[in-house]
């Protein structure tokens, strides 16, 4: 009994992927599976997998183009080839059983990569962050969680490596915050890190 609703199952998975895929105009490509069914001739029942040229060949159907094109169209096209084949009608079903995984590289390169910044020390979450938008000293002090019991407020520095070499910016977080200094909260670039020191014993 639980094999029979095993199989159940992953039939009504795979039918509910190859409606999805239908209900989304999937157009396939190269590498895709796909499973054909003609009921008056089980013999020609097979699953096919569409070559690089974007074809598929099926017995009594010959060479059929598939790549850029949908399910729908694919199985439209054996239903009207075998047709000629045969004095009824004929039923055919096309499903699609598999979608071949992209390249990592591919993958990669259409995922939208966002900049990242650091923040070090005595903040309460240093670390990496992405940022999708551009950020200053003290917002980023504020996505990782603000400063610190111990933070030297006064001492905050922004480590910035350019093509010149490795340049250093004060941020006195104090002076800015009082009003008396508004100069040190600049804009971020790629790669920056704000470093957060420990306060000293007199401090």
């Amino acid at each position: 009994m639980r094999i029979i609703s095993s199989v159940v199952a992953a039939l009504c998975c795979l039918m509910v992927f190859a409606g999805l895929a239908r209900a989304e105009g999937y157009r396939l490509k190269p590498g895709d599976i796909l499973d054909v069914s003609v009921w008056q001739e089980p013999k020609l029942n097979r699953q096919v997998t569409v070559a690089p040229d974007g074809r598929i060949s099926l017995p009594l159907v010959g060479h059929l183009r598939a790549g850029g094109t949908t399910v729908e169209v694919v199985e439209s096209t054996i239903k009207t080839r075998l047709a000629k084949q045969y004095t009824t009608d004929i039923d055919v079903t096309v499903a699609l059983l598999s979608i071949k995984e992209k390249p990592k590289a591919e993958k990669e390169k259409e995922e939208k990569i966002y900049p990242s910044i650091y923040v070090t020390g005595e903040v309460a979450k240093p670390g990496k962050y992405e940022v999708r938008e551009p950020v200053n000293v003290l917002q980023a002090i504020a996505m990782s969680g603000g400063l610190g019991p111990f933070a030297a407020e006064r001492r905050i520095k922004i480590r910035r490596k350019t093509e010149g070499g490795e340049h250093l910016y004060d941020f006195d977080y104090e002076a800015f915050v009082s009003g008396d200094d508004m100069s040190g909260n600049i804009r971020l670039r790629a790669n920056d890190v704000v470093i957060v020191p420990e306060r000293g014993f007199f401090e």
